[in-house]
């Protein structure tokens, strides 16, 4: 059983290179892809050195359109989407993730963050679909249509994909981990413009999802 590692990242400099050479080690992954979204500050050099294979896109697509070609790239039975701003990450939180896929229980799995920062803890409790930390069988990404155009709305859009064609899924408790907010990357007043940004392509990725019902 062949699984992939697809890492979306856009100027994440700061923490590709963890979460890189952690999937890196875990024995069951047998590569692991970072599409570099347009990024500017050596976010895909990092990567490569931390022995990633590295898609660089001249300008940036979106979160939906570089997962999209990640898989495009990847020739895999399961596929493992990662943030590359991740904080915490370890090999045991990559298992946790792959395993009941691996073993047959379900089709996807979404890791929820529990006892990393009390920010991320709430709004992942509020809102756990959508997190970017999944497995998922290669074979159910190949049957969603659309997921380029849904950037930051992918997650929204795959959820509600699977449920409408009850393709068994789970959230995983991922302890101890969390990522670094946009106020953090950008200073306050770009990180909220982001973030207003960000929820605007979520309800986007509803709309989609809801229109392909």
């Amino acid at each position: 059983m062949r699984i992939c590692a697809i890492i979306p990242a856009y100027n994440e400099v700061r923490t590709i290179g963890e979460v890189v050479s952690v999937t890196s080690h875990v024995p069951e992954i047998k590569e692991v892809i970072v599409v570099s979204d347009g990024s500017t500050d050596g976010t895909a050099e990092l990567a490569r050195q931390c022995g990633a294979k590295v898609i660089e896109l001249g300008e940036n697509v979106g979160k939906g359109g570089a997962m999209k070609i990640g898989l495009d790239h990847c020739s895999a039975d399961i596929v493992l989407f990662l943030d590359a701003d991740l904080i915490g990450l370890n090999e045991n939180h990559v298992i946790k993730l792959l395993r009941p896929v691996m073993d047959g229980e379900v089709d996807m799995t979404i890791g929820v963050f529990r006892g990393g920062r009390f920010t991320t803890d709430i709004a992942q409790k509020v809102s756990p679909f959508l997190s970017g930390q999944r497995a998922v069988r290669k074979s159910v990404l190949d049957r969603m249509n659309n997921m380029e155009i849904t950037k930051f709305g992918v997650e929204v859009a795959l959820t509600s994909f699977v449920r409408k064609n009850n393709i068994a899924y789970k959230k995983v408790v991922l302890e101890q981990m969390s990522h670094v907010m946009k106020e953090e990357k950008l200073g306050w007043k770009k990180g909220v413009q982001a973030r207003l940004k960000m929820y605007w392509e979520i309800m986007k990725g509803i709309y989609i999802a809801r229109s392909e019902e």
